[in-house]
């Protein structure tokens, strides 16, 4: 019977990789034609999810995740942030402040 922790941890990656690919999803919509490329480097990062969500079990990043997270453009990976930062707001939700 799988218990109760494995469901929540669970929940809390896929949530994460939610997230990540409504990142982005929006990236896609927002970027310009000069930016064509961006989506594809951020599909990339998928093989990163695993040390990006909460409680993961794995504290380092494989080399396939940093191989991936060097080949995205500067500008980009900038560009999505920025985008995702603003998702609360364009939400009406509060910011989000991180410790």
């Amino acid at each position: 019977m799988v218990s109760l922790k494995s469901l929540v941890s669970l929940s809390s990656r896929s949530a994460a990789v939610a997230l990540l690919v409504l990142v982005v999803s929006v990236a896609v919509q927002t970027h310009t034609t000069n930016a064509q490329s961006c989506p594809t480097e951020l599909t990339s990062l998928n093989v990163c999810a695993p040390f990006v969500v909460p409680g993961a079990a794995v504290a380092n990043p494989s080399i396939d995740c940093c191989n991936a997270l060097q080949s995205v453009h500067h500008d980009c990976l900038c560009s999505t942030l920025r985008i995702a930062s603003r998702l609360p707001s364009q939400c009406n939700l509060p910011p989000l402040t991180c410790a």
